[in-house]
């Protein structure tokens, strides 16, 4: 058995089919995860799996090492990554696995694991697995499995969280032929008062139409069409597991995420104890002059879904997220990062306002700012390249923050390098108040990476 521990990564499992994945890792990642479980005392988890074509195949292997490491699964199927963690609650089973990648490529799979059903497992707690695998050495015994449902459910207490206006409305929602696909037509059901239009509602895991990943705006082109070709008052998309959204207006403008906040922090300031407000340091400074206009504290935390759920969680913030799409709702619901839930907080909104989608952002302070960006690394590089980003900035006399990677302080905006913890990337961001300022910034560190990368 060869194991790659590169795809052992901070906040997950992740590698590619049939060369870091197969039905063997998969069989010794269960046993060491059983191993880990029972020294935490607990011996009941949950499994469930994305529509990935891999992923049953992932799931009975995983399955079979669980139990023959001595911990009972209860299994979930098929389902969406929001219905897993609602799993958690509904049946008081506090850990468990998800097996999926996310928005990675097709050819990708992975597992997202909790030992308290609070949050996932994060740097040690990962690392730590293949060391367990490394040294064979695992707990024994026979678990029990046993099947359960959670579709019925989740679709209910997904309705119970939202409360629609009266104002007729079209919208567009893309499921990307992901896993969302197997209940976004049960949870947008077309009323009097709605009508939602399917794009892409059946799920394939081969992903055929475009890239599940709503965070990159490439993948929105379709439903931007759609959005205008219907009249629609609002699209919005899901990633390949569902834990992610992405918005489109009614002038067919993607709406970045740190953007969307300022959205929903304008609905909901006055309506929440917390004057607190979290995002991650990708998300534009406009977010952040925006709280402080209506009286929220901005925090800034490091990106990651596992460690942004945990400070969720931790801190019961209202409202907070990533500009990839994660939004932890807690100001009326139960926290947990779900894609379908967000956007029907857009759609709840647009159904009680007189305002255009296009009109909810007015009078924000103007920014310029570059999509996220991936510069291709092996990962064994990637520390090496964050740390001579750091040794140039020290040299330069640069201000810069270290809450993830490196980030550049200006006066008018900011410069952002940081190592992806998923992908074998360094991801890049910047941005200034004015567009010769951007290209500046943009020009010095992207030519400074180009470099680095040779070295």
């Amino acid at each position: 058995m060869q194991l790659n521990k590169l795809m052992f990564r901070e906040y997950d499992i992740r590698g590619i089919w049939e060369k870091d994945i197969d039905e063997e890792i998969s069989y010794h990642i269960g046993r060491a995860f059983a191993t880990k479980l029972l020294s935490f005392k607990k011996s009941k988890m949950i499994v469930g799996y994305d529509n990935r074509l891999s992923s049953e195949t992932i799931e009975k292997n995983l399955v079979k090492g669980l139990t023959d490491g001595g911990v009972d699964v209860v299994r979930l199927g098929l389902v969406t990554t929001p219905m897993y963690y609602y799993a958690w609650d509904v049946l008081d089973i506090k850990c468990g696995i998800m097996i999926t990648a996310s928005h990675n490529p097709k050819e990708y799979n992975g597992f997202k694991m909790s030992y308290n059903g609070i949050h996932n497992c994060f740097g040690k707690d990962v690392s730590d697995l293949y060391y367990v695998i490394l040294n064979g050495i695992y707990s024994e015994g026979n678990g029990l499995v046993e099947e359960y449902d959670i579709k019925d459910e989740y679709i209910k207490m997904i309705h119970n969280h939202i409360d629609m206006g009266n104002n007729k409305l079209k919208v567009v929602y893309d499921c990307g032929n992901g896993t969302t696909s197997i209940v976004a037509k049960d949870i947008f059901v077309s009323n009097e008062n709605i009508e939602y239009i399917p794009l892409f509602a059946d799920s394939d895991g081969t992903f055929p139409n475009h890239h599940p990943d709503p965070a990159v705006e490439e993948n929105l082109e379709y439903l931007k069409e759609k959005v205008l070709e219907v009249n629609a008052d609002c699209g919005i998309a899901f990633d390949g597991d569902g834990d992610r959204v992405g918005i489109v207006d009614n002038l067919g403008n993607m709406i970045p995420i740190d953007k969307f906040m300022i959205i929903i922090w304008r609905d909901i300031y006055n309506k929440v104890n917390n004057k607190k407000g979290f995002y991650d340091v990708k998300c534009s400074n406009v977010l952040r002059d925006e709280l402080l206009k209506l009286g929220i504290e901005p925090i800034e935390t490091r990106s990651g879904n596992s460690y942004t759920k945990m400070i969720s969680y931790e801190n019961d913030y209202p409202f907070g997220g990533e500009l990839s799409g994660h939004l932890y709702f807690r100001d009326r619901f139960i926290g947990t990062d779900d894609g379908i839930y967000a956007g029907l907080r857009m759609v709840e909104l647009l159904s009680k306002t007189d305002k255009k989608a296009s009109e909810l952002l007015e009078g924000i302070t103007k920014y310029y700012s570059t999509p996220e960006s991936k510069l291709p690394v092996e990962d064994s590089k990637k520390n090496s390249i964050i740390n001579r980003v750091e040794e140039y900035c020290q040299n330069k006399g640069y201000t810069y923050s270290k809450i993830d990677g490196i980030k550049v302080l200006y006066d008018d905006g900011f410069a952002l390098i940081r190592k992806s913890n998923t992908s074998p990337n360094i991801t890049f961001r910047y941005e200034a108040k004015t567009m010769d300022r951007l290209k500046e910034i943009e020009t010095e560190f992207n030519s400074l990476l180009d470099k680095l990368k040779e070295e």
